[in-house]
């Protein structure tokens, strides 16, 4: 059964600064831990990924998976869902939303919902999914405020 799980941080830019970095799906093995590869295996009309396939090696749980993101109008929401169950996941369903705190930072919410192929015991798997969501958003948090310094 797959639970879902939420955390938040703040990141020192704009939310159209936040949404480039997140999008930029080609690049994330630059500054995300686990990730191997992303490949953006289809776009829709307007350039963004549709679907992206990731490989994951974080020592014990190495994956490879496809994901189909839709995005808000205003790219405020990207949210994804897993194509087809992996080796290692049934489902994944998880979201970035990101909002506008003051003239200069964004608030990001990301959410998170994975169910295993693989049995995990519940107070393991909290322990990780908090590891996981604690890493994302850190290594998001210095992607971002690298690549936009505030003076």
């Amino acid at each position: 059964m797959a639970d879902s799980s939420t955390q938040s941080i703040q990141i020192d830019a704009t939310p159209a600064q936040v949404a480039a970095v997140i999008c930029d799906f080609v690049r994330y093995p630059q500054w995300t831990t686990a990730m191997q590869s992303a490949e953006v295996v289809e776009e829709y009309e307007d350039g963004y990924a549709s679907q992206v396939r990731f490989v994951i090696d974080a020592g014990v749980l190495m994956d490879e998976y496809t994901l189909q993101y839709e995005y808000a109008e205003d790219i405020s929401r990207i949210e994804w869902h897993l194509v087809a169950p992996s080796k290692m996941q049934k489902t994944q369903n998880g979201s970035y939303d990101i909002e506008p705190v003051g003239d200069d930072a964004s608030e990001v919410t990301y959410t998170l919902e994975v169910d295993l192929a693989v049995g995990m015991l519940g107070m393991f798997r909290k322990k990780a999914e908090k590891m996981i969501m604690d890493a994302a958003l850190k290594q998001l948090k210095g992607r971002v405020e690298s690549l936009y310094p505030r003076d």
